[in-house]
């Protein structure tokens, strides 16, 4: 009876990590995707777009996405698009709450 709190802060600890590195590779793959986007010269509409979409596991919104570089025609600099998701948790016993993964990915322009 004195081991069942801690197995279920272990059990639900390691299911609340499982989900947070779940979270942490779809928001990189989603930013990798829009990057992308930007990367080949589309707009920064379609790069939101692209990465909207690619994270829809998550359900990332436009609102949660940003085009901080695009590719001018002829550029030779690099897109970057950064996405932010919150993660809420809750592991009985010991806390609960909500935590901000940020992702940024960068591309060459032109690839």
């Amino acid at each position: 009876a004195l081991l069942l709190p801690v197995l279920v802060m272990l059990v639900f600890g390691i299911i609340t990590f499982g989900r947070a590195y779940f979270a942490k590779v779809e928001l990189a793959s989603a930013v990798r995707e829009g990057a992308r986007a930007a990367a080949l010269g589309k707009s920064n509409g379609d790069a939101v777009a692209a990465t909207v979409t690619a994270g829809s596991g998550l359900g990332i919104g436009s609102g949660n996405v940003q085009v901080l570089a695009s590719c001018p025609p002829g550029a030779d600099t690099a897109a970057r698009v950064r996405a932010t998701y919150d993660l809420t948790y809750n592991i009985p016993l010991v806390s609960s709450g909500t935590k901000t993964l940020t992702a940024t990915g960068t591309m060459r322009c032109g690839v």
